[in-house]
């Protein structure tokens, strides 16, 4: 039984921060390549950030959030992070925890709404 389970999001003025927790059960994260997507009202869902496998630890960013997310694990707590700041109203997105390493795993989802 494989849940990724989403927590942190939340309203928040423009230039805040937020930081999105996803705590795994059923795999180890450490061996998957782990991945923030969010999903805007009207739009696909896009890749946001990504992290490989432990040994790699090679991050990925879209162009629109880098320098301002910061994509990380927790090994101990079998957690991966997004760390969100100078939040703009374009990043209002419900997002998504995505694990994979040879199956997919998708969590259910947390909202973000950055407005004033």
């Amino acid at each position: 039984q494989v849940e990724l389970v989403e927590s942190g999001g939340g309203l928040v003025q423009p230039g805040g921060s937020l930081r999105l927790s996803c705590t795994a059960s059923g795999i180890t994260i450490k061996y998957y390549q782990m991945g923030w997507y969010r999903q805007a009202p009207g739009k696909e869902r896009e890749l946001v950030a990504s992290l490989t496998r432990e040994r790699e630890s090679t991050e990925t960013y879209a162009d629109s959030v880098k320098g301002r997310f910061t994509i990380s694990r927790d090994n101990a707590k079998n957690t991966v992070y997004l760390q969100m700041s100078s939040l703009k109203p374009e990043d209002t997105a419900v997002y998504y925890c995505r694990g994979a390493w040879g199956s997919v795993y998708w969590g259910q989802g947390t909202q973000v709404t950055v407005s004033s």
